[in-house]
């Protein structure tokens, strides 16, 4: 898996051989990035469940300031400071329960990047705690299985896109 754009474009992450770790395909990171390249510039990320750290490493590249990382897992968390180390980059790395880590977090987002481990329950639970978290022209995008469907309230859903099995969801405040 390589970086696709902005300053780290090209290098190369270490390869993922977890079973745990679900990584987003390229052309789903591509097409997500892409969207949002005008947003990135000067934000403030919350990469939450990162598993490889692929998509927050991407939005570091892409001129985000800051991005925060927060996975349970501690080969996960590994994984993601290893792959930060590959490239260069210096970011917060969190061993933490993502609900645990919003309960305790004060801080706000301008993007939020929400990819859970697919029929884990987890949506249901996270969506509710983003709102406090998320900058009233702040963005949500929720990565799961295409025949998934969760009650994103109190987000407004303004955007959605396929990709195979795989969809991507864009959340607003309004």
């Amino acid at each position: 898996m390589r970086i696709d754009a902005g300053k780290f474009k090209g290098r190369r992450l270490i390869e993922n051989k977890f079973e745990h770790i679900r990584p987003t395909t390229d052309k789903v990171r591509q097409a997500l990035f892409t969207k949002l390249q005008f947003f990135l510039p000067g934000s403030k990320v919350l990469d939450l469940f990162c598993g490889t750290g692929a998509l927050g490493i991407e939005a570091l590249s892409r001129g985000a300031s800051e991005v925060i990382f927060v996975d349970k897992d501690a080969r996960s968390s590994k994984m993601t400071r290893d792959n930060l180390k590959a490239i260069g980059a210096t970011a917060k790395v969190i061993k933490c329960d993502a609900l645990t880590y919003l309960d305790k977090c004060q801080e706000k987002f301008d993007l939020i990047l929400l990819d859970p481990p697919y029929k884990s329950g987890f949506y249901e639970k996270v969506i509710p705690k983003l709102y406090d978290k998320l900058e009233d022209d702040g963005v949500i995008v929720c990565e799961h299985d295409k025949k998934d469907t969760f009650n994103y309230s109190p987000f407004v859903v303004y955007d959605e896109k396929r990709y195979g099995n795989t969809m991507l969801t864009y959340l607003s405040k309004s």
